[in-house]
């Protein structure tokens, strides 16, 4: 028991303590402000939402001007019409977005996120609805403090019912671009809904009403994958939001008659207002973070605050990292925009929209799909005349309505027969045209085919008693290449030109027997045998 005193006492621990997994919400109530960007906001916001509202109201050509159809299959945007063959536009259209999202992020940031995304536009239309309900900041936050009341109860339940009207607007505008709106309307009048229209009505309803009255920035922190990897497109010359600490601290409040540089103090007056603007909640002042989604509102606040003080504006603005590293004026700073990785994006733009302009441009209003009709690939109808069974789909893509011809090539004496030409097809409307294509078999067939209809035959004799038919200059059995010519009466620049074969079956017989069908191999090619008329015809002659 020599020891030091205290050496046999119990050694404390420090106090554990609980990590949480996650940050509880701190309610946001982002205060109103008013500026240069701000109104640049708003008039993105009336913008998208006058296109995203009153498109599906415009008519065009007798029907609604912008509509995807689903169940016909058919995209109506104003004069066009697309169709699934079409969706080389549609992968076209979302690399363009894709280019474009990377050039102007690359330029200046994430003015995408700040102006026109749709959760922030809905946000601020619920924001805006909130404040002329429970009024600004300073009384949202005491309301939501106070004790239930009944003038509590009557703002919250008006708030709430104006946020479910512009909701369901919003969902019933949706689905107004997938079914023709007008008489959604009646369906919903008369409260007769398909269950598709009705879920998602609701469906994006609810999703609008969740998002942007509930979510709002945890949509934007947590939610969106584009503030997770925005820095990976950011580089020392992208314009973003940033704090001139060089000039604002150390901050601190004080008088307006009081000269900053006699106290010792920077420009910044540490009021607050640029996080109390700001729609995630956070302090720009601590640098560039992932939840700042460009919106600019903490500029116009901070610039509110540096007039009232007859400060220089700018303290917060738009602005580089090398910019404030060298002290850049604006000039230079838009030299430096022209860098290569620019240039690029931008020539790979342009180029992607012309080439895509240029194409719906020339576009072919005809498309044609040729399909040979499995349950009688080959007969001879007529002797000497073989004959293919095809089944061809034309699509009038535009609204224009047409005739249109069919002619066939690529074997001497082929003709098209069994369709009345010229064939009508209306407005962006599809066809199914069942036709035959007959072909001679031979030089003699040909020749007699066209004046008497004569089938001249010589048979040569084999040693073992069979006999072989022949014909002078007959086409080999098998598959033969010809092409269908479809064109348009009224222009004959609207044209197609589809490739298909021609199947020769091989015609032998035995002395009495019918010989089997032809059949085709797995690569195409036809096997020995005999068809229809040709058999039959055949066995009679071997029997007579």
């Amino acid at each position: 028991m020599n020891g030091p005193p205290g050496s046999l006492a119990p050694k404390l621990e420090p106090p554990s303590q609980e990590v949480a997994l996650y940050e509880i919400r701190k309610r946001i109530h982002p205060r109103a402000v008013h500026g240069w960007f701000a109104g640049w906001r708003w008039t993105l916001v009336f913008l998208t939402q006058a296109i995203f509202y009153g498109l599906p109201w415009l008519s065009w050509n007798g029907r609604q001007a912008v509509l995807f159809d689903l169940a016909a299959r058919k995209f109506y945007i104003f004069g066009a019409v697309f169709w699934p063959q079409d969706v080389i536009y549609l992968a076209v259209l979302l690399i363009v977005a894709a280019l474009a999202l990377f050039l102007f992020t690359a330029i200046a940031g994430r003015v995408w996120c700040g102006y026109a995304c749709p959760q922030t536009v809905y946000t601020e239309i619920f924001l805006w609805i909130e404040r002329r309900i429970e009024g600004e900041r300073l009384a949202r936050i005491r309301l939501d403090a106070a004790r239930w009341s009944l003038d509590k109860l009557v703002r919250r339940a008006v708030k709430h019912v104006s946020w479910l009207a512009v909701a369901l607007w919003t969902g019933y505008t949706f689905v107004g671009y997938f079914s023709p709106i007008h008489d959604l309307g009646v369906s919903v009048l008369t409260r007769s809904l398909g269950p598709w229209e009705s879920f998602w009505i609701l469906f994006y309803g609810f999703a609008t009403y969740g998002n942007a009255g509930f979510m709002r920035e945890q949509v934007c922190k947590y939610m969106c994958p584009y503030a997770r990897f925005q820095s990976v497109m950011f580089d020392k010359d992208t314009l973003v939001i940033t704090y001139d600490r060089e000039r604002g601290e150390p901050r601190g409040a004080r008088a307006r008659s009081v000269d900053p540089r006699q106290k010792g103090i920077g420009d910044c007056v540490d009021c607050g207002i640029c996080v109390q603007v700001c729609p995630t909640g956070i302090d720009i002042r601590n640098g560039l973070q992932y939840e700042c989604i460009g919106c600019a509102a903490c500029i116009d606040g901070c610039n509110q605050v540096m007039d009232k003080m007859s400060y220089p504006r700018g303290l917060i603005r738009y602005a580089t990292e090398n910019a404030l590293a060298r002290n850049l004026d604006a000039h230079s700073i838009q030299k430096r925009m022209l860098r290569p990785r620019m240039l690029i994006y931008g020539a790979l733009l342009l180029a992607i929209i012309a080439i895509a302009a240029g194409s719906l441009a020339m576009r072919n209003p005809l498309k044609v799909d040729v399909i040979r009709d499995r349950g009688a690939l080959a007969r001879e109808s007529v002797p000497g005349l073989i004959e293919n069974v095809y089944r061809l789909q034309l699509m009038n893509t535009d609204e224009t309505p047409r005739r249109f011809t069919i002619a066939a090539a690529g074997l001497p004496g082929i003709a098209v027969v069994g369709v009345e030409q010229p064939i009508a097809i209306g407005p962006a409307s599809t066809r199914l045209i069942a036709l035959r294509v007959q072909v001679p078999v031979d030089d003699a067939d040909r020749d007699e085919n066209h004046e008497r209809g004569r089938d001249e035959r010589h048979e040569e004799g084999r040693g073992d008693g069979r006999h072989e038919e022949r014909r002078h200059g007959a086409l080999e059995p098998g598959p033969h290449k010809i092409e269908f010519t479809i064109s348009a009466v009224e222009d004959q620049e609207v044209v197609r030109h589809e490739k298909s074969s021609f199947i020769v079956p091989r015609r032998c017989h035995l002395a009495g027997v019918v010989p089997p069908p032809l059949a085709l191999a797995a690569d195409g090619r036809a096997v020995p045998g005999c068809h229809g008329v040709a058999g039959e015809r055949v066995g009679r002659g071997a029997q007579r």
